[in-house]
Parts: structure tokens; C-alpha cells; sequence
């Protein structure tokens, strides 16, 4: 068996019309398909490479969860000011009151979080050049475009 990627995931949303919204006007995702049972898929990375699918739900069935995006890393400070631009609050790895992206030296990778309407925690991340340094353990490192 040889895994290849992870192809989709899927989150509960307490209304499936303001997630629509962040989703596809902020995080512009192309929508997929729209389920009659009050389900939206959406590729991510282009048809057929990747999916999410929106699920609402009722308040008390939702558990949050976390995923990642990844991004370029020459576009990873404009996302971030297009996050800021739409009032959505972007903080680190650290969570150190900075919007400043860190680096996971072992991966590398730099990345910066935020939330969706339902409070899931989302992440952009872009797989660095650099060689990694798993010697450094879990130390995180401001990043130095």
C-alpha cells in the first residue's frame, strides 16, 4: 500500500451560510458540489487534488479542529495582511501577541494561525527550502524572509 496524500477532510459548521462565505469570499475555495443534506464540498488546490467538506450541524455537536493550507512561502505575507484586511485575527505557533509567521526548524516549514466563524484553527504553512534541523527538536524561530 502506498499512501499518496491526504485527499479531504471535513468540519461541522453551526451555519453552513457563514461558513460558506469565509470559505469561498475569504479563503477563496472553488465550491465542488452543494448536498441537499446541508453539506458544501470545496476543492482545495484545484479540482481533484484536495477537498473540505462543510457539515452544518447543531452548536453542541461541534468539536473543534485544526488543519493547514499550504501556501507558497512568497505569498505567506500577503495572506496574512489579506486575513488582517477582513478583521480575521492571525497569531503564531508561540501565540506571543506578534502576527509575526514562525519557522518548525525540523520540518522547515513557516506557518501562521487563524480561525474559522466556528472556531476551528486553521493554518497556513509553506514547506521551506532549507535543509531540515530535527537536532533542534520543537524550537520554533521568527522567520527571516
Amino acid at each position: 500500500m502506498e499512501i499518496q496524500g491526504l485527499f479531504e477532510t471535513h468540519l461541522h459548521v453551526a451555519d453552513l451560510k457563514r461558513s460558506a462565505a469565509f470559505y469561498e469570499d475569504i479563503l477563496g475555495l472553488e465550491l465542488a458540489f452543494v448536498s441537499p443534506r446541508q453539506v458544501r464540498f470545496y476543492w482545495v488546490g484545484g479540482k481533484g487534488q484536495a477537498m473540505l467538506g462543510l457539515w452544518q450541524k447543531e452548536p453542541s455537536q461541534i468539536q473543534r479542529q485544526h488543519f493547514a493550507f499550504r501556501i507558497s512561502p512568497t505569498y505567506m505575507e500577503q495572506a496574512i495582511h489579506h486575513l488582517k484586511t477582513h478583521g480575521i485575527p492571525v497569531h503564531n505557533f508561540l501565540a506571543d501577541g506578534t502576527d509575526r509567521p514562525f519557522v518548525f526548524a525540523w520540518m522547515p516549514a513557516v506557518s501562521i494561525y487563524f480561525a474559522d466563524p466556528d472556531g476551528h484553527s486553521l493554518e497556513f504553512i509553506s514547506m521551506l527550502p532549507d535543509p531540515p534541523k530535527p537536532e533542534l527538536g520543537e524550537k520554533v524561530f521568527a522567520w527571516d524572509k
